[in-house]
C-alpha cells in the first residue's frame, strides 16, 4: 500500500582543525624541527582565537622565507578555512602536500574540505590516510558516509564498525549505520544500533525507528516497550499510533491492536494507511464485516482513495460477494490507472518522468534508432494507449501492432502481455486479451494486472464461473503485497526519521 518518502542523508562532522593543530605538535611532526614552535607559536595563538587574518599575516613572511615547508602551508590551511575560503584552503593543503605528501596535518585539512563538498576526491585521501593510519576512526566514519551516499551498503558498514565510539558523538551518521544494517537484514544488529541512537537523544524520532527496527526483528513486545513513553504522552502522531497497534497486533494483543488504531483513525480521519491495517488485521482474524465497515468509513472521508476500494473489494472476496469485490477493483482502476491490478505503469514511469507530452516523442526518437528493441515497443504501446484512443483509431492501432511486435521479440515480456490484453478488451476481443493474459502469467505468475485482465475479460465472454477463483487468486496477491509493502515502510520510516545534521563543538 501506498506510504511515506524519502528523507535527506545525515553527514559526519568532525574537528578536523583541532586534530590538525594537536597532530602539528605531535612526536611524529618532523617538520617541527625546521620550524620551532617559539616561531609559530603566535600564529598557533591567533588561530585559536579565531583570528584567522591576522594568522595569515603572521605567515606570509614565514612562507616567503619558507616556501617549501609544508607546516606553514597547513596553517595557512587552517586560517582560509577558517574565513570560510574552501577553495584557497584546499589549494594550501594541496601545497603542502606536494611537498611533503604524507603530511597528515595536510591530508586531513584536505580530506574534510572535499569531504564536505561531497568530492569524489574526498575517497582517495580519506584511504590516504588509513594507509598511514589504519585504525583512524575518523577516516573511517567519513568513508563509511560517502559509501552510504552511494548506496554501498556493504563498504559503509566496514568502516561503520572500524569507526567505533567516535559515532557515539554523531547520531546522524551512527542512524545511516543501522539504516546500511537493515538494507543488508542484519536487523539483530541493527536493533542494536539504533538502541546506541536512542541513548544519545532520547526523542520521539529515536524511539519510533528503534520500534520499527524491533518489528523487522520481530520483537513486536520489546517494540511496544519502547513506544510506550510516547503512547503514555496521549500522543496524536499516527506513525507512533500505527506502529503501536500494529506492535500490539504482532503480540497478540488484537484488542489493544484495534483499540489504538481506532483513536489513530480517530485523530486523523483522513490518513488511507490507518483504514488499510484495520482492514489487514480484520482479514487476519476472518473479521470481514467489520473490516468492510471500517473501510466504508474511510470512503466517506476519502471518496477518491483507490487503495480502499482495493482493499475493501479483498474483503468482499473473502466474504464471496463477488460482483461487489470485482466492482470495487474495477472503480480503484478507474480511480488511479497506475494500480499494479489495473494498469501497466511501471515502463511507463519510468520514461515519462512527470512529462507525458514528451516521453511518446523520446521513446520514438529512440525507436528510430533501435526499431526492434522490444522494451522500447511496449514503451511506445503503453504510452499510446494511457492517452485513451478509441479502438479502430490510428493511434490505436498504432498501440496494438507496436505490443505485438514487443511480444514476437520478447514473449516473455509480461508488461507488453498485458498492455495487449488491455488493447483486445477494448476492441471486444475478449478471447484474444485471456490468451495475452495468459501468457504474461506464465512468464510472471504473480501479475496483478494480467489476472484483473482475465477478470474483465472473462465475464465480457460469458465465463463467470472462473471469476471467483481469479477473485480469491487477486485478492491473495494483493495480501501479500501488503506485507511486502508494510517490511518497506518499516524500513522508509527508519530512513525518514533521521536526526536533522549537526556540528559538534571542537
Amino acid at each position: 500500500m501506498v506510504r511515506r518518502s524519502q528523507r535527506e542523508l545525515s553527514a559526519v562532522r568532525v574537528p578536523i582543525r583541532l586534530a590538525v593543530l594537536v597532530a602539528l605538535f605531535s612526536a611524529g611532526s618532523f617538520v617541527a624541527a625546521q620550524i620551532t614552535v617559539d616561531r609559530i607559536g603566535a600564529v598557533m595563538s591567533a588561530l585559536r582565537a579565531g583570528q584567522f587574518d591576522k594568522a595569515l599575516q603572521l605567515l606570509q613572511p614565514k612562507l616567503e622565507q619558507n616556501p617549501k615547508n609544508a607546516q606553514l602551508w597547513t596553517l595557512r590551511g587552517l586560517a582560509l578555512s577558517g574565513k570560510g575560503d574552501k577553495r584557497e584552503a584546499l589549494g594550501a593543503f594541496h601545497r603542502a602536500l606536494g611537498v611533503t605528501p604524507d603530511y597528515l596535518p595536510a591530508l586531513e585539512g584536505a580530506a574534510q574540505i572535499e569531504y564536505d563538498s561531497a568530492s569524489k576526491d574526498a575517497v582517495e585521501l580519506l584511504q590516504h590516510i588509513l594507509a598511514l593510519r589504519p585504525h583512524d576512526p575518523t577516516s573511517h566514519a567519513m568513508l563509511a558516509v560517502v559509501a552510504y551516499r552511494k548506496g554501498d551498503c556493504a563498504t559503509a558498514v566496514r568502516h561503520f564498525r572500524e569507526s567505533g565510539p567516535l559515532l557515539d558523538s554523531q547520531p546522524g551518521a551512527l542512524q545511516d549505520y543501522g539504516a546500511c544494517l537493515v538494507r543488508l537484514k542484519e536487523v539483530e544488529k541493527a536493533v542494536t544500533v539504533f538502541s546506541r541512537v536512542l541513548t544519545q537523544s532520547n526523542d520521539a524520532g529515536a524511539r519510533l525507528r528503534l520500534a520499527s527496527v524491533q518489528m523487522m526483528a520481530q520483537r513486536p513486545k520489546e517494540a511496544v516497550e519502547t513506544l510506550q513513553p510516547l503512547l503514555e504522552e496521549n500522543t496524536v502522531d499516527t506513525e507512533v499510533l500505527e506502529l503501536a497497534a500494529m506492535a500490539h497486533e504482532a503480540s497478540g494483543n488484537t484488542p489493544e491492536a484495534v483499540r489504538v488504531l481506532r483513536q489513530a483513525i480517530l485523530s486523523n480521519p483522513h490518513d488511507v494507511n490507518l483504514y488499510l491495517d484495520f482492514a489487514n488485521v480484520s482479514i487476519d482474524h476472518q473479521s470481514y464485516q467489520v473490516g468492510v465497515d471500517m473501510i466504508n468509513s474511510g470512503l466517506e472521508a476519502e471518496p477518491k482513495a483507490a487503495e480502499l476500494y482495493v482493499a475493501r473489494g479483498i474483503l468482499y472476496v473473502q466474504l464471496a460477494q463477488y460482483d461487489q469485490a470485482e466492482s470495487d477493483f474495477a472503480k480503484a482502476d478507474a480511480i488511479d490507472p497506475n494500480q499494479s491490478i489495473g494498469s501497466a505503469a511501471e515502463g511507463l514511469a519510468a520514461v515519462q518522468k512527470n512529462d507525458p507530452k514528451d516521453a511518446l516523442a523520446t521513446v520514438q526518437s529512440k525507436l528510430a534508432n533501435k526499431p526492434k528493441d522490444a522494451f522500447l515497443l511496449y514503451l511506445q504501446a503503453d504510452i499510446l494507449t494511457q492517452r485513451g484512443p478509441e479502438p479502430g483509431s490510428p493511434e490505436f492501432r498504432q498501440a496494438t501492432e507496436s505490443a505485438k511486435k514487443a511480444v514476437a521479440l520478447r514473449p516473455s515480456l509480461a508488461a507488453a502481455h498485458d498492455v495487449l490484453a488491455k488493447l483486445f478488451l477494448q476492441a471486444g476481443e475478449s478471447d484474444a486479451a485471456i490468451d495475452e493474459s495468459r501468457r504474461a502469467l506464465s512468464s510472471d505468475p504473480k501479475d496483478q494486472t494480467a489476472i484483473y485482465h482475465l477478470i474483465q475479460a472473462s465475464r465480457k465472454s460469458g465465463r463467470k464461473g472462473d471469476i471467483p477463483g481469479l477473485l480469491k487468486r487477486l485478492a491473495d496477491l494483493r495480501m501479500e503485497g501488503t506485507r511486502e509493502e508494510a517490511e518497506r515502510n518499516r524500513y522508509r520510516l527508519v530512513e525518514e526519521k533521521s536526526p536533522s545534521t549537526e556540528k559538534p563543538q571542537p
